[in-house]
């Protein structure tokens, strides 16, 4: 590919290459030039400015409007690539602009999501998400909870329980988020029942203004954790996912598996060659870095399927002056770059990087009913998209129910999230018909079976405090996955106070503490032993405790089990069951 052909494909690309200032304003100003466009690397322009160092290119690309919240093939984003450079106030600039670029999002997509949905029928459904896992340790700390979903014309309200966490304890609460829409508006209301206070906003289709982005500034501490943590990217490959019906029976009398979920008869279906994919990048980091966060492989790996695999970018090439070639160390010419009949070998663009991925391999499942009253792409597929906006797990749930599922509504569904956990979604009260609702009224002499939803299901509640959104209202910035392992992480190391002593057995039986003493020696132990594993308190930030490896934690638990084994031998022998029966049924999976 020529010279003047990569110019007259990818000016913005080209211009950013050269790291030319000057040509890369005209080529914004002329305005015919498609900012988000991919190279033949599938990089935007800005993707390629932040993965170059090119700074001056990347503060113009955002100034312009360029999307933040894009990724290159390997799955890394932005915001990773920027974290990679070392340079905090390149990660502060592109935190910034990630979070104002999903605010505007969040604002001008929700009046077009409920324009969607305006025309569908009307429904109450609820939706039970359960997080499970096969390691007891871990499933008994693990939350659920139940989204109960209102829609009526184009007003939309979803009911929670599930708040987030704080330090290691789940937050409970009670949260309704109701979405009235209008022409070319919304008004969200976010309804705290506890409190009994309302929160109201107006969204429109017309983004904030850029005076409000220093609304969205990130902080120092933020920063930096971010610059003392590996990079850590989780994503399901669905490339190669294919659907097989189960079977039930033996020998010559097996057929087609169908089961009984809430009420309808449901097809079974198994999703074979889910990837779970876990890349950590830790070339950014110190060696003190690495070290504290390096973690022993499990013996656990090996059982759960999951293959690591180390890599290291090729040795740079020494050619000239080390700074001009610190981002392009494998000395990639424009030509080569931009010639997708070229393959690179391996080499590739900016600082040389460091990677671990971690691949383990899921049968996630399916139960689908042909007879649903609801339709996926037109009912419930915006509601998905609605929660998704601020919620990874809903973000994912998204992904995987858009792929070419067999015919059916997807009344449960059990998908990856991690290494060992799992969610698992079922709709059901569908119209309010297994149980009453306020404010919802099932017709059932109809066919297809309805619902009637009062309008007082989307008003304030009668008394409840009203308050105006005088200004710009941050979403929250922490990505959701992070919250949910790091909260797991510290419910299972949590101790408790030396007021309220906590031993590992309590926290197994969801039991309170004792009163009488009885353990300390035990806890006392398992104290020592997380205490010599886990990075020091004084020396991390909750980012950085929680990017320990998750096996690292199960391992923990497993020696903790061992070490209890003479004092708690009737408490171990059940437990020990429990977790050799969750192993054989892990292996037979394989």
């Amino acid at each position: 590919m020529s010279i003047n052909h990569i110019i007259e494909e990818f000016p913005l690309h080209f211009a950013v290459w050269k790291n030319d200032v000057s040509e890369l304003q005209k080529s914004l100003d002329l305005k015919v030039n498609d900012i988000e466009k991919l190279d033949p690397r599938g990089r935007t322009p800005l993707l390629l400015a932040v993965t170059l160092s090119h700074l001056d290119c990347v503060r113009m690309l955002l100034k312009a409007g360029a999307h933040v919240n894009v990724e290159n093939k390997e799955g890394f984003s932005v915001l990773h690539e920027a974290i990679s450079t070392g340079d905090p106030e390149l990660i502060q600039d592109i935190l910034e602009r990630r979070d104002y670029q999903r605010y505007s999002s969040r604002v001008g997509g929700i009046p077009e999501l409920l324009k969607r949905i305006r025309d569908t029928p009307d429904f109450y459904v609820e939706m039970k998400w359960e997080f499970t896992s096969w390691v007891p340790l871990v499933s008994r700390m693990c939350p659920s909870d139940t989204y109960k979903v209102y829609k009526s014309g184009s007003n939309v309200r979803i009911d929670t329980t599930l708040l987030g966490f704080d330090q290691s304890n789940w937050q409970r609460g009670s949260r309704s988020y109701v979405f009235k829409g209008q022409e070319d508006s919304a008004t969200m209301m976010e309804i705290d029942h506890e409190s009994g206070q309302v929160y109201v906003e107006q969204m429109r289709v017309v983004s904030p203004q850029l005076d409000d982005i220093q609304a969205f500034r990130p902080s120092a501490e933020s920063v930096s954790a971010r610059l003392t943590a590996p990079i850590v990217t989780t994503f399901v490959d669905t490339d190669r996912i294919n659907f097989e019906r189960n079977k039930s029976g033996i020998w010559g009398w097996r057929s087609d598996r169908t089961e009984i979920v809430n009420s309808f008869e449901s097809k079974v279906f198994s999703a074979n060659n889910v990837e779970l994919i876990t890349k950590t990048r830790t070339e950014h980091l110190t060696e003190a870095d690495k070290a504290r966060h390096k973690s022993a492989r499990s013996p656990l790996q090996s059982l759960l399927g999951i293959v690591e695999v180390e890599e290291k970018s090729p040795p740079p090439i020494a050619n000239g002056d080390d700074k001009e070639w610190s981002t392009n160390p494998s000395h990639i010419t424009l030509e080569e770059y931009f010639n997708p009949e070229i393959d690179l070998e391996g080499k590739d663009i900016g600082r040389p990087r460091e990677i671990s991925t971690k691949v383990q391999k899921f049968k996630a499942n399916l139960w689908l009913c042909e007879d649903y009253p609801l339709s996926l792409p037109e009912q419930i597929l915006p509601i998905v998209d609605l929660m998704a906006i601020s919620s990874t797990h809903f973000a994912k749930l998204r992904d995987f129910i858009t792929l070419q599922l067999p015919a059916g509504f997807p009344i449960k569904i059990e998908i990856p999230l991690f290494h060992v956990l799992n969610a698992r979604i079922t709709f059901g009260n569908i119209f309010s018909l297994e149980e009453p609702v306020v404010g919802v009224t099932p017709i059932q002499e109809e066919k297809p079976v309805a619902c009637v939803l009062d309008d007082s299901c989307f008003d304030t509640p009668s008394g409840y405090v009203r308050l105006g959104s005088e200004a710009l209202r941050p979403l929250s910035i922490d990505e959701d996955d992070e919250l949910l392992q790091y909260a797991i992480q510290q419910s299972l190391m949590e101790a408790g106070s030396e007021e309220d002593q906590v031993t590992i057995w309590e926290a197994l039986r969801a039991q309170k503490p004792n009163s009488n003493g009885e353990d300390e020696d035990l806890q006392k132990a398992i104290q020592e032993s997380l205490s010599s594993t886990a990075a020091p308190k004084t020396a991390s930030s909750p980012i950085e405790d929680y990017r320990s490896s998750e096996e690292t934690q199960l391992e923990i638990a497993l020696k903790l089990s061992q070490q209890a084994q003479e004092d708690e031998a009737k408490q171990l022998q059940e437990e020990q069951e429990m977790l050799e029966r969750a192993l054989k049924l892990s292996l037979a999976e394989q």
